[in-house]
């Protein structure tokens, strides 16, 4: 389902700035696999999310989605693939819109803009249903702005709507970081409910060592814009944060030698 054959990027390259953030990076994810990725600041994980989304374009490799080559396609183009879920509460929504207008928008993501009628009756219906799902009482609170809402309410709508389409890959950039324990834990739930639901393959960044370890079938650790580690299926489930350490200074350690 994705395939990141070889990628690299370098910001301000030629100047003292100069930063190589992926260096020949290769990773490929099988359609359903959910994926927690890691690593200290800088280790090019949020910057692989971005190659993947098109936010800018790369110095060498390509990039394959469900079989299409999107390297060379700009942001908007590859929208069509990707839902995303950033970091940030208040970015993915429009926080002067309703819940329902919010998710009416999603819904029409890639559909030609006609003029009719916003949100009609059967949408209304068929929204509510989704919000009764996510437990938070947002059912009740259909026409509500989005900007009223908490933290854990709007990253609850974001990932609503990042999946409303059902997405080839779903990008999740530390979308619970800015969130108190117990919302960060509410929102990991659902995000495993509603990826096991449509079987998505999901890429998951998280600082959060033990929730890489409780979430998704594959583990990955980044460094230098590289992977060290790569750790899926029985191993990751009889993983422990101590162990995870331990092989992340090993390989660590084996990419200073070599």
């Amino acid at each position: 389902m994705l395939e990141i054959n070889r990628v690299s990027k370098t910001f301000n390259p030629g100047t003292i700035n100069q930063k190589t953030a992926l260096n020949g990076l290769t990773l490929h994810l099988n359609p359903g696999d959910f994926c927690t990725v890691i690593g200290g600041n800088g280790a090019g994980k949020s910057t692989m999310l971005n190659a993947i989304a098109g936010v800018w374009p790369v110095d060498e490799g390509n990039i394959i989605i469900d079989g299409s080559n999107v390297t060379q396609l700009s942001e908007h183009k590859r929208a069509m693939f990707l839902g995303r879920v950033f970091q940030d509460p208040m970015t993915g929504t429009a926080a002067t819109m309703g819940i329902d207008e919010n998710l009416a928008l999603a819904a029409r993501r890639g559909h030609r803009r006609t003029l009719k009628w916003g949100v009609t009756k059967q949408e209304q219906t068929q929204y509510r249903e989704l919000l009764a799902s996510l437990d938070l009482g947002l059912e009740d609170r259909l026409t509500s702005k989005v900007g009223l809402l908490s933290g854990g309410q709007r990253q609850a709508i974001t990932l609503l709507m990042a999946t409303l389409k059902q997405p080839k890959l779903l990008l999740l950039d530390e979308h619970t970081a800015a969130l108190d324990p117990k919302t960060a834990a509410k929102v990991l739930e659902l995000t495993d409910k509603i990826v096991a639901q449509h079987h998505l393959t999901t890429l998951m960044i998280t600082h959060n060592m033990r929730d890489a370890i409780a979430h998704g079938n594959r583990l990955v650790m980044m460094k230098d814009g590289q992977i060290v580690l790569d750790i899926a299926g029985e191993e990751k489930r009889k993983l422990t944060v101590e162990q995870l350490l331990e092989r992340f200074t090993d390989a660590s350690d084996r990419m200073i030698l070599g």
